[in-house]
């Protein structure tokens, strides 16, 4: 018989409500196992070389710090040196004991979490902004893929890239002696910033119009956290042993600050790692929440409407370079100048700093002859350099992503030469990385008169920073030959430079390499100002490399196809 006027005969039973909200999920992630496969198909060259790089700058810090302080009093120096700096606190993160581990966890967490943070970031916007503003989206979602699936592979990716340099950094702390539970712990928490900044990128990857505008977010949320963590350490207090430092409350707020408060190798605190677990889950569970509430290719905010008319600087390619490399050049200088006042904050601690170790001393002796404060500016000035480096490769780089994009050929298609369209990028790379170095060393003259009262070195130390401008661009006339010569390989090829120029330039006096090995690297042979006198002739010889690869790379450009699948 038959039921009158309720309507039951429509109600869905609760176990078909069941199947079918499995059926809708399944159906969101349906080709997820094959985009993966995709994604890591075309980051099987750049994620490796991110993570390889990071394992090797753990090495080679493991190296350092074993090298330099051997003995139990140089360590017990260093870091009660270490925790009584407000300086050295907000570089580098608070003290938490006086073994190898601790003081490589002080020495390298924080500048590898940056790191760490910036790989993830770019590899979570790649693979789901970026998709969709080259198209790759829109062409996949006509297969059987499901609306969710291109975020979930992102996220997958994102998460096996920092597991492995997990594994990896365990591996490289044991090989050196140090307990496998302060390994441990110190890998997942590396692994753990990296899936939370990834996290958080995804959602700005569903906020941003534009994988710029994506990357832009996940830049400004790292050097956020990087700015919290600075000022709760600085705020700290140092504790009772005299080696250890307790952070303020801002420290607390950042990814960076909890992987330091995990504290491995000194009474590790393991519920730490769930707080990236639960921001992960949160971030990703809004990321998937905006992607089914906006249009593919759109993002949530929309984009703010141009001018009706363009402006004279983007009547020529030397005014479009400026407009793509304005954002970055000013997110790279600013990070550069907090540095060099870090350096030049430090200022005569800096002797104090470096006589606890007999081999740092020893190490900075190689530089050049003068005190001891003249030596460790003259070797972080070629940090700086290191640095003004990364904004170059940065801003060259440009050129092979508007390739890629599909953006270089419509622009050459109008009146406008290759080399010209190179030129621009050139000029405005060149100039960006003058200005940086400048700043900077504005910034670590007035940083040093601030910590000693002495404000007669301000031009000195402006023009000693200054001097590492010929060897960055020698290493950007590098970017461009590979750039022009073998675009494909020109992405990792101008990283892996950057890294071997850190190790041998940098760090090849305290691993002992000849100096053979030594002259690969352009920042060898800038003298170390002010610990030694500047001179023309290796300058001059510097610069004239640039030009020459540079002119090597527009050579190539000239005579090879322009387009994404391009070179050799």
């Amino acid at each position: 018989m038959p039921h009158g006027g309720g309507g039951h005969d429509d109600a869905v039973p609760p176990g078909v409500a069941v199947v079918q909200r499995r059926s809708r999920r399944e159906e969101a992630l349906a080709g997820t196992a094959t985009l993966v496969r995709l994604a890591l198909r075309r980051d099987r060259v750049i994620l490796p070389v991110w993570v390889g790089t990071l394992s090797l700058l753990l090495i080679v810090s493991v190296a350092s710090v074993v090298a330099l302080y051997g003995t139990e009093s140089e360590r017990l120096s260093y870091a009660t040196v270490a925790a009584g700096s407000l300086v050295a606190r907000a570089f580098d993160g608070p003290m938490t004991g006086t073994s190898v581990g601790a003081i490589t966890m002080t020495e390298t967490f924080g500048i590898l979490a940056i790191l760490v943070g910036v790989m993830s970031v770019q590899a979570a916007v790649r693979h789901t902004r970026q998709e969709e503003a080259t198209g790759r989206t829109e062409l996949v979602g006509a297969a059987p893929v499901g609306r969710r699936a291109a975020l979930t592979a992102a996220v997958v990716v994102v998460s096996l890239a920092n597991l492995v340099l997990a594994v990896l950094a365990i591996v490289v702390l044991t090989a050196h002696g140090l307990p496998f539970a302060g390994a441990v712990a110190a890998g997942l928490g590396l692994a753990g910033v990296g899936v939370t900044f990834g996290s958080v990128a995804v959602v700005g990857a569903q906020l941003a119009s534009s994988s710029r505008g994506a990357n832009g977010l996940g830049a400004a949320v790292v050097g956020g956290a990087f700015g919290l963590r600075a000022f709760g350490d600085a705020a700290g207090e140092v504790a009772a042993s005299g080696v250890e430092v307790i952070s303020a409350w801002p420290s607390w707020l950042s990814p960076i600050g909890w992987g330091q408060q995990l504290r491995p190798f000194a009474d590790e605190r393991w519920w730490i790692l769930l707080l990236f677990a639960a921001t992960a889950l949160c971030a990703t569970a809004v990321a998937y929440v905006l992607a089914g509430r906006r249009d593919v290719g759109a993002g949530i905010v929309p984009p703010r409407p141009g001018p009706a008319t363009a402006s004279w600087t983007l009547r020529s390619p030397l005014g479009l370079a400026f407009r793509l490399q304005r954002s970055g050049w000013a997110a790279w200088t600013a990070g550069i100048v907090l540095v060099a006042a870090a350096f030049g904050g430090i200022g005569e601690e800096a002797e104090e700093i470096v006589a606890t170790s007999d081999e740092l001393v020893a190490a900075l002796d190689l530089l050049g002859e003068g005190a001891l404060t003249d030596l460790f500016l003259g070797f972080a000035f070629g940090i700086l350099g290191l640095a003004a480096a990364g904004y170059a490769i940065q801003a060259l780089l440009r050129l092979r992503a508007e390739e890629v994009d599909g953006r270089a050929e419509p622009l050459l298609a109008a009146p406008v030469g290759r080399v010209r369209w190179l030129t621009g990028h050139l000029v405005c790379a060149a100039v960006g990385a003058a200005s940086a170095l400048a700043l900077a060393g504005f910034a670590a003259g007035v940083g040093f008169a601030a910590a000693t009262g002495d404000a007669s070195r301000i031009v000195e130390l402006t023009i000693a920073v200054t001097a590492q401008l010929p060897a960055v661009l020698a290493l950007g006339g590098f970017v461009v030959a590979m750039v022009g010569l073998v675009p494909r390989f020109a992405v990792g090829l101008a990283w892996a430079g950057l890294v071997v120029s850190l190790v041998v330039g940098q760090l090849g006096a305290l691993l002992d390499l000849p100096q053979a090995v030594l002259n690969l690297s352009p920042f060898t042979h800038v003298p170390a100002a002010p610990a030694e006198e500047l001179t023309a002739t290796p300058l001059l010889v510097l610069s004239v490399t640039a030009l020459v690869l540079a002119g090597l790379g527009a050579a190539g450009l000239r005579h090879r196809d322009v387009g994404g699948s391009s070179g050799t």
